[in-house]
């Protein structure tokens, strides 16, 4: 079983690099073009960002309906990918509220379903590689991530000396902002050729009979866990989505912005690739624990702190969060769904915790934005995650139990 899982493992550890390498640009800089270059409110802002989530409660679980009804999960994702270049372009010349709000929606529908499907496809290719497999997968992403966040900043001062921008006074610090969506929709559609050659066989393909779904919601684990999301994500989300609002608050710019976090991803590196011996040692729920107390603690100080100095340092809790929640969290509900529906199962949590709760943090944030002010923002969720860590034993229960 190992050969045919390493035989595949380099076109997943391509795809990885290459399609997180796209959201190593539109993730670190999407709110500070809305709020800048297109010229939103805080409100307008915020409900811009809660449309991909308001988009990603329905087509997420109907994409993962969609993989393990078929069991064609690569081929989904193929789709989803070359969707998600297009949507890119049309994010590029979207001018004005509603036409942003529009490509942004447009844009979700693919999108959204991408990184659920990928989580299934990697897993189950990486089903019986042990507990580090999958750190070693997942961290191209983070590699990848890293390149563009470092890389993209001299593309753009490229194209704008190619272009003749410069800053105006009461302009955008950073003209030209919009070539982000162009280079991103390039590196996606490499991905999207990359996806063709990812694994159609073996756990890959298993399918979910008719109505497989609804036993789902009888799992007591996985129920509990989705409440558990909703609440984590509520308090990640907005804090996170504004981090480039909140860098230019305290002063800050687009070279802030990227050296925070070239800072945040060369920790997170090493971190990934440990990820198995965190699994080993505390399980996937005592990865969830960690990883919530980290953020709670890193927003909380960032509402306290001005001093960009001191908030450098305190961004490396980033890297406790990523391999906590965003990898505990797949790798919990791994342990607790039925293999056939690991797609729906994903789908499920994706939409709880990116949807219902990214929609909630969202525009909650953009209100705090204008209403309260951006340490309100940090320390609500910083706060509210320490609180909701104080529980995460009692709320989730162990994945050894949950399957007996």
């Amino acid at each position: 079983m190992i050969a045919p899982i390493l035989w595949h493992s380099g076109p997943l550890n391509l795809f990885w690099f290459v399609y997180m390498g796209a959201l190593g640009i539109f993730f670190p800089y999407f709110s500070l073009y809305l709020r800048e270059n297109a010229g939103l409110s805080g409100t307008e802002v915020g409900i811009a960002l809660a449309i991909m989530p308001l988009i990603a409660i329905v087509v997420q679980p109907l994409w993962g309906q969609v993989a393990d009804r078929t069991g064609a999960r690569s081929r989904v994702l193929a789709c989803l990918v070359i969707g998600t270049s297009l949507g890119y372009l049309v994010l590029a010349g979207a001018t004005g509220f509603l036409a942003i709000i529009a490509a942004t929606a447009l844009f979700a529908v693919f999108e959204t379903g991408v990184m659920p499907i990928t989580m299934s496809v990697s897993l189950a290719v990486l089903r019986n590689a042990g507990p580090h497999a999958y750190g070693f997968v997942r961290v191209w992403g983070t590699l990848g991530f890293f390149v563009l966040v470092v890389g993209f900043p001299w593309v753009l001062k490229a194209y704008q000396k190619w272009s003749g921008l410069a800053q105006e006074p009461g302009g955008p610090s950073q003209p030209g902002l919009e070539i982000m969506f162009v280079v991103a929709s390039v590196l996606v559609f490499l991905a999207a050729l990359i996806s063709f050659r990812l694994p159609r066989e073996g756990s890959v393909a298993l399918r979910a009979a008719r109505g497989d779904w609804r036993g789902l919601f009888g799992n007591r684990a996985f129920v509990r866990f989705l409440l558990f999301v909703f609440v984590a994500y509520i308090m990640l989300h907005g804090p996170m989505w504004f981090f480039p609002v909140f860098i230019r608050s305290r002063g800050g710019d687009i070279d802030t912005i990227r050296g925070m976090w070239i800072l945040m991803l060369a920790v997170e590196v090493p971190l990934i690739l440990f990820t198995g011996i965190g699994l080993t040692r505390f399980g996937a729920r005592g990865l969830l624990l960690i990883g919530i107390l980290a953020s709670g603690l890193r927003w909380t100080l960032c509402g306290m702190i001005d001093d960009l100095f001191w908030l450098y340092p305190i961004q490396a809790l980033h890297a406790v969060t990523v391999v906590g929640v965003l990898l505990g969290a797949p790798l919990y509900l791994d342990a607790v769904a039925p293999e056939q529906l690991r797609s729906t199962a994903q789908g499920l949590y994706s939409m709880v915790g990116m949807g219902m709760a990214g929609i909630t943090s969202n525009i909650g944030a953009g209100w705090l934005l204008e209403h309260a002010g951006i340490d309100a923002l940090y320390l609500i969720g910083g706060i509210g995650s320490l609180v909701l860590g104080c529980f995460t034993y009692w709320m989730l229960p162990s994945p050894e139990k949950a399957i007996e």
